[in-house]
């Protein structure tokens, strides 16, 4: 199926599933609730939240808890990829949200993964990062591994590199076409400034395998946020979520719009400490999501915005008007005081 209908199809999937009321207890199979309509409320000069969505939270399939989601992605056939961080993809429908079939991932030893980017190739195979070691493999849609990407050094967990353990590769996009992919991680790596972030990429080589390339460096608005997700646009940009929680008061999460277009490459940079000469990722907020109308949401712990929790996982799904159609996800951790979650938002990108 040609682009241009899959994200036809599942913008107007994802239209019928506005704002619905919040799933009962875990059942056999996830059900959609009854849909509420809901007008267009603006967050910002920017972005406006469309709906949202409760209606898997706390839902099973197949034997298999739907939540923990960590990444979206479009599927080819019109579908909607989901990856729950503790090693499940789901299948799900774009018009209702319900899981359509859950798959369970693996590394080569049969382990678990910590899996948190994703991103659905041309040829349907998926690409999922965890932050285990970190990794990227390729697999198949019934979860067979194909392929497994090279990984800096110096972003492998300590002791074998730099970087934190759960705090690593969690964005996941294609840039160029598909030419390029590129990861984002979660935080700092030691002997860098706490808040820059690394985005590694990979350039697409013969048998669509990828070899490392260029390095940037983003910096979040607080050393405290990490970059749970991004997502490429069609110029080159990059949508970028900031996340970071703080108990007793909540979570927060802000949207940007970013250019690596000039950023300096930076993987032969040993540690990023604002010296001169290094151009970080350009990037504009488009809004707070904690200023979003809560539109009728209930949070079961304390938020600034009652609509906010984990958000964690992006994707956009069309443009309309002007306006990309992007969707986001909240992680719950399988845990009671948070809610899986579905917002859509409206996002102008000038």
């Amino acid at each position: 199926m040609r682009l241009r209908t899959v994200l036809a199809t599942v913008t107007a999937g994802l239209a019928a599933a506005t704002c619905l009321s919040a799933a009962g207890p875990a059942a056999a199979t996830a059900k959609s609730a009854p849909v509420k309509s809901v007008r267009a409320n603006a967050c910002s000069p920017t972005v406006s939240i469309d709906g949202f969505s409760d209606a898997l939270d706390k839902t099973t399939f197949d034997g298999t808890f739907v939540g923990n989601f960590s990444a979206l992605a479009l599927d080819r056939h019109g579908s909607l990829a989901a990856l729950s961080d503790r090693s499940s993809l789901f299948d799900l429908d774009a018009r209702t949200l319900a899981p359509r079939r859950a798959v369970p991932l693996a590394d080569e030893n049969g382990a678990p993964l910590d899996s948190e980017g994703l991103v659905v190739d041309h040829d349907g195979t998926r690409l999922i990062t965890s932050e285990t070691e970190p990794s990227i493999r390729r697999y198949s849609a019934d979860g067979r591994i194909l392929d497994r990407l090279p990984v800096p050094s110096s972003l492998l967990v300590s002791p074998a590199g730099r970087a934190t353990a759960n705090q690593t590769f969690e964005g996941l996009t294609l840039l160029d076409g598909g030419r390029t992919l590129l990861a984002s991680m979660e935080y700092a790596i030691s002997g860098d400034t706490a808040g820059t972030v690394r985005f590694q990429t990979w350039r697409r080589t013969r048998g669509d395998h990828f070899r490392l390339s260029a390095q940037y460096a983003y910096r979040t608005d607080d050393p405290i946020l990490g970059v749970p997700e991004v997502q490429a646009l069609p110029d080159g940009r990059l949508l970028v979520l900031e996340r970071g929680f703080t108990a007793g008061v909540g979570n927060t999460v802000r949207l940007f719009l970013a250019d690596p277009r000039h950023a300096t490459d930076t993987s032969r940079v040993t540690n990023l400490t604002g010296q001169s000469g290094v151009r970080l990722i350009r990037k504009t907020l488009l809004t707070d999501i904690a200023t979003c109308p809560a539109l009728g949401a209930t949070a079961k712990q304390p938020q600034p915005n009652p609509l906010l929790d984990n958000i964690e996982g992006m994707v956009v799904t069309g443009r309309s008007k002007g306006a990309y159609q992007v969707l986001l996800v909240s992680d719950d951790n399988q845990n009671a005081a948070q809610t899986t979650r579905f917002y859509r938002l409206s996002v102008r990108a000038h």
